[in-house]
């Protein structure tokens, strides 16, 4: 080949690498290009469904692409979570995860579908749900430190109602019992409306739930809320004391919602949901809906919700551990 064949040959081959690497560069639009699926592994109307709807129209908006929320009950949130964590890591499939598909499954479920830690890429604490300890209001128990007395003096007589085992009201009865010293029998239910259908019927003393769930029955006057296991009193129940306030020490639970994205998705792509979220959150509209929802809003970093996460994890592996708590 002559030295200027050779040459035409070389610039041609050149102009083609370029040109597909043009295209190539093009290929890559900015994120996010095309709608983001937003999983809920529970059934719509609860908590993690409700917020989901908030935060996704919020982002849609601040993104320029639709966020389609879909349910995929199940398993205590295993289904929708083993989903996510099976999807591309590129962002367009993410996850509303819980105290309960985050950290509590793990010990509860003998065989996991997914890890909770390794299969996932956390965005952001949405916020976290105290959890408060109610009676019938036809109960004789006027303050907790008649309910322990009464406990103490016929262990396993006095039984509690949960949405289910494994759920957070579960742990934070058997969390209880532990801390106390008292012998409490559980009674679960298919959901925490069942449960506190029987608690304010009389059929069941006591139960522990979020606000959202007890706080229309207490304004009745139907249920007696004896304490909050929260580090400070909400503001919604002001005359209702902390657990530490009762001498409870270490009594701590709250119900908190997050979103986490498949592992291996890129960091900045994190780092812009992140922000996303963190934005939404501020907004007054939803800042007025968690207020509703009696949701302690967070909006922290991917790092602070993994290192929450993992305390998460190894707290109730303890308490699961120590009343031998499985769930088929």
């Amino acid at each position: 080949m002559h030295a200027s064949n050779w040459t035409r040959a070389a610039l041609a081959s050149l102009c083609a690498a370029l040109a597909g690497l043009a295209a190539n560069v093009g290929a890559q639009a900015p994120y996010p290009s095309k709608p983001i699926t937003y999983v809920v592994p529970f059934a719509p109307g609860g908590n993690t469904d409700t917020l989901a709807r908030l935060l996704g129209k919020e982002l849609a908006a601040s993104l320029g692409q639709p966020v389609v929320v879909e349910n995929k009950p199940g398993a205590g949130g295993n289904i929708g979570s083993d989903f996510v964590a099976k999807a591309a890591p590129d962002g367009y499939t993410i996850l509303g995860g819980t105290i309960s598909s985050h950290s509590i499954n793990p010990s509860v479920y003998p065989k996991m579908p997914y890890d909770a830690v390794k299969s996932f890429e956390p965005i952001v604490m949405i916020g976290r749900s105290p959890l408060v300890l109610v009676v019938g209001a036809g109960t004789p128990y006027k303050t907790f430190a008649d309910l322990v007395a009464a406990a103490k003096a016929k262990p396993g007589s006095i039984s509690f109602a949960t949405p289910g085992s494994g759920t957070s009201p579960h742990m934070a009865a058997e969390l209880l019992k532990g801390i106390v010293g008292i012998d409490l029998t559980h009674v679960p239910y298919k959901g925490s409306g069942p449960a506190v259908g029987d608690v304010v019927a009389g059929h069941v003393p006591m139960m522990f739930d979020t606000l959202l769930v007890v706080g229309q029955q207490i304004k009745a006057g139907k249920l007696r809320p004896l304490l909050v296991a929260a580090p400070k009193r909400l503001a919604a129940l002001p005359d209702v004391p902390t657990a530490a306030e009762l001498g409870v020490k270490g009594f701590e639970v709250a119900s908190w919602q997050a979103v986490f994205a498949p592992a291996g998705t890129p960091k900045p792509i994190v780092q812009k949901l992140n922000a996303e979220f963190a934005k939404a959150m501020k907004t007054p509209a939803i800042q007025e809906r968690l207020a509703q929802l009696a949701v302690e809003p967070d909006g922290g970093s991917p790092e602070s919700l993994a290192e929450y996460q993992k305390a998460e994890i190894a707290k109730w592996a303890k308490v699961v551990k120590e009343a031998r708590i499985k769930v088929d």
